[in-house]
């Protein structure tokens, strides 16, 4: 297996010009956050393994804005999406793809009243087309017949009505999924969502991830997939207040592909 990710950003594209199939938009958590870095490494894998021709912004790219808006600082939201959208315009970026729900959400639905149309995927929906396109095959490998259950990201699921596709791909693995009893439209917060994950917990009797921990816990799961790097922290978090890291896994989707290929 080697270790070298090819990663080309859109300057290099642009210096030899030619335009990529997709911007793989990386996100803050994705470039940052040291788990998050491993979802961004498998995704990477993937998108190789399919002969994908994908760029990243690299140092041009910067927070979506998510966060400034959702603790209600509307200004510096528009400061960060127009210039986001200065960078991307100018590249001329048609198609976007990300691994987390708050930027495919912020860029898909408030970047466009502010001059920003891209077509916009979270990963897992992008890796299911190129899993019916026949450019990428999964085979069940070392999660078959495991017990996986998948949390709903907020920002994915309610917000976007994106269910089936993670599902479609957990199944493909050829593993039990589980789902559980707050699933889907009915799905409960990690408690990281709305800026939350930068801010210590308000005083009550439960943190809201743990609760959602137990609530995976109930399905008996060897691994509680997401597909999200904060619900990814937030689940990683429960499972260690509920001292089960030694029998309960977090993934993200595009791990458990990769991981099964053994890329």
């Amino acid at each position: 297996m080697s270790d070298i990710l090819k990663v080309p950003t859109m300057a290099e594209y642009m210096a030899q010009g030619k335009q990529p199939e997709v911007l793989f938009w990386v996100g803050c958590a994705g470039s940052f956050d040291d788990r998050a870095k491993k979802i961004t490494k498998a995704f990477v894998k993937l998108l190789n393994r399919a002969n994908v021709e994908f760029a990243v912004l690299g140092t041009e790219e910067s927070c979506t804005g998510d966060p400034a808006k959702r603790a209600g600082n509307e200004f510096l939201f528009q400061m960060q999406a127009v210039t986001n959208i200065e960078v991307l315009n100018a590249y001329e970026v048609k198609k976007i793809v990300t691994a987390c729900p708050h930027c495919f959400n912020t860029i898909k639905n408030e970047y466009p009243s502010l001059g920003g149309n891209y077509e916009v995927m979270h990963h897992t929906q992008f890796l299911k087309t190129l899993l019916s396109e026949g450019r990428l095959t999964i085979e069940g490998g070392k999660f078959k017949g495991k017990r996986i259950t998948f949390h709903d990201p907020c920002y994915l699921g309610r917000a976007n009505n994106v269910y089936e596709a993670p599902r479609e791909l957990i199944q493909k693995l050829e593993a039990e999924l589980v789902e559980m009893k707050n699933c889907r439209r009915n799905g409960l917060c990690c408690g990281a969502g709305g800026a939350q994950m930068f801010k210590e917990p308000e005083k009550g009797n439960k943190d809201v991830n743990v609760e959602r921990t137990e609530q995976a816990l109930q399905t008996q799961p060897e691994i509680i997939a997401a597909g999200c790097p904060f619900c990814n922290t937030m689940m990683t978090d429960g499972i260690k207040a509920k001292e089960k890291e030694d029998s309960v896994q977090v993934m993200d989707v595009a791990e458990l592909i990769a991981n099964a290929q053994d890329l």
